[in-house]
């Protein structure tokens, strides 16, 4: 069947429907009339009524988008100021007069649980208004985005430009005020009373994200909050006060004693105290920590008279002979295993006792091995003289400690440790020194005249060098490259040490012989060797410099010159005479300056 299209027919007349032939179709008979239809009138009426409305709203949108070109879209705010609708210029000024007084007032700012202020002139910010306008866009050309915007706004936000070097360093001011480590909670005590420290979290200033946070807020003359980074805490106000009342309060409540063998210690408690402190534990609680040397500090010399001091076996010199004396073995308290109840101790209301536990301290060196180390006859030796009368305490001193000393085959004796610190304390003075090529002063000057006497009875001896080093410059009374120097720190630490390896078969006794102008070192063993030191020759000779001395009690000095020069041990067999080896050491001294004094 063709298609018959019908058309509305205008009222009072007639229409006529011609058929649609297509290619092929036989033409159609007569077509009959349709009958009148009464809703006809009402349809046409609509048609033209919307079709008013909607000419009409389409004038009033192009008026609309023809007059606002140019303008800011409607509906857009800056910072709270609304410019929508506004032309550029106007809505610039509009900004600048109702923004502009905010940007010199300081910003208050809150980070975490700080609250600050920040000065935008000293950090450095500014605002790009045209820039800012930018942002807003052009008008929208949608009809449906046009009209909601007589009922809606949006914020487009500020540009704002800020010097980095302001910008950064008035943000690291600011975090200086925000920052804060966490401080975890704890129990602490004020004597003997304990009291709680409740947890604090902390808190550090996200620097990066701040930034970017003042730069898109400050403009708007609000408060502004910026972001920080916790730092939580393990510990928790609960944990805290379950320790204080499950163990802190009990510890100190009543004092503790230790009970030792024919004597007690007594802890008070404020000695507890005093020794308890408390970590952070997993579940938000606390763990008490006991320090062991506190508690042994007060205890141990209570139950000094319950123990027995050892010494072990030395060798002693009488009439020009080394003579064993007996070794001791001790009996000490042995802290560890004692100590370990006391936890569960300060828990108790009653029954705070502790049994002492003693060990036995057998001597390091016990008579049996002591005869059996070969102490027989003198191995090596060595004197030197002309020290100063206060070097002269100090070397007394020194030699008087090392005097005895027993090394047994294998070991390897240090000055710097046997002795330990050298200070006023261990009875040394202070006494002359070279520093920096000039005469100085300093406690324990002269020990480096011992370190050299020693060093040449153990390079007699055939030991093994294992370690020392030569002053830098060089001095007379000394064989040149074959002298040795040591040093220490203030607090007894080793810097510069003197060191040498027993590697024979027997054990080595050190002898020292002081007097008020010299000083000689034996070393007493069994002779494997007969040494040989064959010095050599000085070269590459340097002047001295000039250089003035101390503005006081300066003393003036022709000083001397720098040279290489060099020395050779050579061993040989005692029994059999036979070279064993041949060891040559080469040494630099500096020149030592020209002291000059006043004009």
């Amino acid at each position: 069947m063709p298609y018959e299209p019908r058309w509305p027919e205008p009222e009072g007349e007639q229409t006529v429907v011609l058929p649609v032939v297509m290619p092929g179709d036989v033409p159609p008979g007569p077509v009959p009339e349709p009958a009148p239809s009464r809703r006809h009138p009402r349809l046409r009426r609509a048609g033209w009524v919307a079709g008013g409305v909607f000419g009409v709203l389409l004038v009033a949108y192009l008026i609309d988008l023809l007059t606002s070109q140019g303008s800011v879209p409607r509906g857009v705010t800056v910072a709270g100021v609304d410019v929508g609708g506004l032309d550029r210029p106007v809505a610039e000024r509009e900004l600048r007069s109702l923004i502009e007084p905010r940007l010199t007032q300081p910003l208050t700012v809150t980070a975490g649980e700080a609250r600050s202020t920040l000065s935008p002139t000293l950090a450095g910010l500014r605002l790009d208004w045209s820039a800012t306008l930018d942002q807003a866009g052009d008008q929208p050309v949608n009809p449906f985005t046009r009209l909601s915007s007589f009922f809606t706004s949006h914020e487009i936000g500020v540009v704002s430009q800020a010097e980095a070097d302001k910008l950064d360093p008035a943000l690291e001011d600011l975090r200086g005020r925000v920052d804060h480590d966490a401080v975890e909670g704890t129990v602490r005590f004020e004597g003997a009373t304990p009291v709680a420290v409740p947890p604090q979290a902390g808190q550090k200033l996200d620097v990066a994200a701040a930034k970017q946070a003042v730069l898109a807020g400050w403009a708007s003359g609000r408060e502004l909050a910026l972001p920080v980074v916790p730092a939580p805490v393990r510990t928790t106000a609960e944990g805290v006060r379950t320790a204080l009342e499950q163990f802190a309060k009990p510890a100190v409540a009543t004092p503790v004693t230790i009970r030792g063998e024919g004597a007690d210690a007594t802890l008070q408690p404020k000695d507890i105290a005093a020794a308890l402190s408390f970590e952070p534990a997993d579940g938000g609680g606390l763990t008490p920590k006991i320090d062991p040397k506190k508690i042994t500090d007060v205890a141990g010399p209570q139950l000094k008279a319950s123990e027995k001091e050892g010494k072990e076996a030395a060798v002693a010199f009488s009439g020009g002979k080394p003579v064993v004396e007996p070794s001791v073995d001790g009996k000490a308290v042995d802290w560890e295993p004692s100590l370990k109840p006391l936890p569960d101790v300060l828990k108790r209301a009653d029954q705070r006792e502790l049994k002492a536990v003693y060990k036995n301290s057998p001597a390091k060196v016990t008579t049996e091995q002591a005869n059996r180390l070969g102490v027989k006859e003198v191995v090596g030796e060595f004197t030197t003289g002309g020290f100063a009368a206060d070097s002269g305490v100090n070397i007394k001193v020194v030699a008087q400690k090392v005097n005895g000393a027993i090394v047994k085959p294998g070991e390897t004796f240090s000055l710097n440790g046997f002795t330990g610190p050298r200070g006023k304390p261990q009875g040394y003075v202070e006494a002359g020194v070279i520093e920096n090529g000039a005469p100085a002063r300093e406690v324990g000057g002269g020990i480096s005249q011992f370190a050299t006497t020693l060093y040449n009875a153990s390079y007699f001896a055939g030991m093994k060098d294992a370690g020392h080093r030569e002053h830098s410059y060089y001095i007379s009374r000394y064989p040149a490259a074959r002298e040795a120097t040591v040093f220490q720190n203030p607090d007894g630490a080793s810097v510069i040490d003197l060191k040498f390896t027993n590697d024979s078969d027997t054990g080595i006794a050190i002898q020292t012989i002081w007097s008020p102008s010299s000083l000689t070192v034996k070393l007493w063993g069994t002779k494997r060797y007969t040494v040989e030191s064959v010095p050599g020759s000085r070269s590459s000779p340097t002047d001295p410099p000039t250089k003035p001395g101390p503005a006081e009690n300066c003393h003036a000095s022709n000083g001397a010159p720098g040279f290489t020069t060099t020395d050779t041990r050579v061993l040989k067999d005692v029994s059999s005479g036979r070279e064993v080896s041949r060891h040559t050491r080469t040494v630099r001294y500096n020149p030592q300056p020209k002291i000059t004094c006043g004009a």
